[in-house]
């Protein structure tokens, strides 16, 4: 598991007064687990960003996967993340991802959509109930074994792209949860999954803002040796 080496220091893709953007590696987890691990995104960026040096701590306004790398948003304190966490939940906030698939899908351009059980932080248990998602995705680059994926999740589910993708027979390379991974010739050490741009209006000063995150060292190595 893991992709890009993970170090003390966490690249800064925007900053302002209330808002710092991060380029995520992956292979780190956003939060710890229930397993309490010491070394987590929100543990490196503080001790990175000390709250006597900023407005307050640091707290994640999204989350992405232990695998996924790409662009991730913390707020400094609480009710800056509660404004921002706002704008994701009534989906004010345009997410691309770069996804490598299995194979080679019917169509350039399309959407999934399905009902997904989601994740209920305020009482870290999964809902009863299954909620519709939508993901829209337009196909880039079509290799010998896989496709090069630009995806547009609409809705924010737990594992959303990761679901979807498998429920149409196209699992993300390196998908071992939703796929099982023997059944594919091609792997890859890690869930192929990049959260290349985050767009969204500033909840405070009402400009809008674009972060980009280039596509990391591994995927692309990979992209030029197949």
């Amino acid at each position: 598991m893991g992709g890009e080496k993970i170090s003390g220091i966490i690249e800064v893709l925007y900053q302002d007064e209330f808002y710092i953007a991060f380029n995520k590696p992956a292979g780190l987890l956003v939060i710890p687990s229930p397993h309490k691990e010491k070394k987590t995104l929100i543990s490196i960026v503080n001790a990175q960003f000390p709250s006597g040096e900023i407005q307050g701590r640091l707290h994640p306004c999204h989350r992405l996967d232990r695998d996924t790398s790409g662009v991730i948003l913390f707020a400094r304190g609480k009710k800056n993340q509660q404004m921002m966490m706002a704008e994701f939940f009534n989906q004010r906030v345009q997410k691309v991802y770069i996804a490598f698939v299995q194979g080679k899908l019917k169509k350039p351009i399309g959407e999934i959509k399905s009902a997904i059980k989601d994740f209920e932080e305020r009482r870290f248990a999964w809902t009863s109930l299954p909620k519709m998602s939508l993901t829209r995705y337009k196909v880039l680059t079509v290799k010998k074994e896989f496709s090069v994926v630009a995806v547009y999740p609409l809705t924010g589910r737990t594992n959303q792209i990761r679901i979807h993708f498998s429920d149409i027979g196209h699992p993300l390379l390196g998908e071992r949860k939703y796929a099982f991974g023997r059944d594919y010739a091609l792997k890859f050490r890690r869930t192929a999954l990049h959260a290349q741009d985050l767009k969204w209006v500033h909840p405070i000063h009402k400009k809008q803002i674009q972060v980009h995150s280039p596509l990391p060292e591994d995927m692309n190595q990979f992209l030029q040796k197949n």
